[in-house]
């Protein structure tokens, strides 16, 4: 069976394992990423993951502003792919892309798809308190992650994954279940089963606010919500207007005000909530490193009875 030709379009670390897997068993054409962008205080350009990787790999590369563009859309036609593999890339795919290729466009996503389509399937799913989920391939649609569903792996999530941890597993596999799609694609075995659209749930693109503990919540809900928030963007609360960066939270039994300091203990802040106890475990304060939550209750001068700043509530 011969190598497919493929053009490759993913952009975050996320694609990173996929790129390596269809590059040893395909031919890449090319790869397809944003456009590289300054970050961090400096304002230095940095050139995405992919990107990096591709030029390791010495694979052409493309960086359109917009994949629609008709000249972008005229290139990728004269490779001729038999597929293009899509991966965490950022941009919606437009219908002339989805038609372009015999094989279609082929998506890895990472949630049980229909459930938790969007932008943001694996910090949701942790935040949500599920203890599983998975990853799926499906040919893209022009509605965002409506295809057909093509192959799926079950995964269980562990009590102390975050999303960074969570991440690092579920891109490996989306790495290999995507070389398998790719081997039923070449045979003409691959099935392909519609979702159900009624069954759909959403996860969309996270911003910094999605990260604030919200006191009256139940104690299990904002330790949940810590764990679905690390690395990125991190879950937070405020102190007499200093902001509190959160990495680790326990919820514990008990009864307390929210917002309100029931304790401090050897491992951390014990603060009421809607339901129960969280104690705060990992704490950082703006430009310090992370501290142990009684290390932290010692350098704000906190004691029990004091509270977290109303607007956290």
């Amino acid at each position: 069976m011969r190598p497919m030709k493929i053009v490759f379009m993913g952009t975050p670390e996320f694609a990173v394992p996929s790129l390596d897997a269809v590059n040893q068993e395909h031919e890449v054409t090319s790869v397809v990423t944003q456009p590289d962008r300054p970050k961090g205080r400096g304002h230095n350009v940095q050139i995405s993951p992919v990107k990096a990787r591709a030029l390791e790999l010495d694979l052409p590369i493309h960086q359109p502003r917009r994949v629609s563009e008709p000249g972008f859309i005229q290139q990728l036609r004269q490779e001729a792919p038999d597929v293009i593999v899509v991966v965490a890339f950022g941009q919606k795919i437009p219908s002339e892309l989805l038609s372009l290729a015999p094989h279609g466009c082929i998506n890895v996503h990472g949630s049980l798809l229909p459930q938790y389509r969007g932008a943001a399937p694996i910090h949701r799913a942790i935040a949500d308190g599920c203890v599983s989920t998975g990853v799926t391939t499906m040919y893209l649609s022009e509605a965002w992650d409506a295809g057909d569903i093509i192959l799926q792996q079950p995964l269980t999530i562990e009590s102390t994954d975050t999303a960074g941890s969570l991440h690092d597993r579920m891109m490996r596999i989306g790495a290999d279940l995507l070389v398998e799609t790719l081997l039923q694609i070449a045979k003409g075995t691959a099935p392909r089963i519609p979702q159900d659209h009624d069954s759909a749930t959403y996860a969309f693109k996270l911003s910094k606010e999605d990260g604030r503990l919200n006191w009256s919540h139940p104690a299990h809900s904002l330790a949940n919500l810590v764990r679905g928030m690390d690395p990125w963007p991190g879950a937070f609360t405020t102190y007499k207007g200093t902001t509190l960066k959160v990495r680790k939270a326990v919820a514990m039994a008990g009864c307390g005000t929210p917002a309100e300091v029931a304790a401090i203990d050897e491992y951390g802040i014990i603060v009421g909530t809607g339901d129960g106890l969280l104690r705060l475990e990992e704490i950082q304060r703006p430009g310090s490193r992370w501290l142990k939550g009684r290390d932290a209750a010692n350098g704000l001068r906190i004691q029990p009875g004091d509270e977290f700043d109303a607007d956290s509530e």
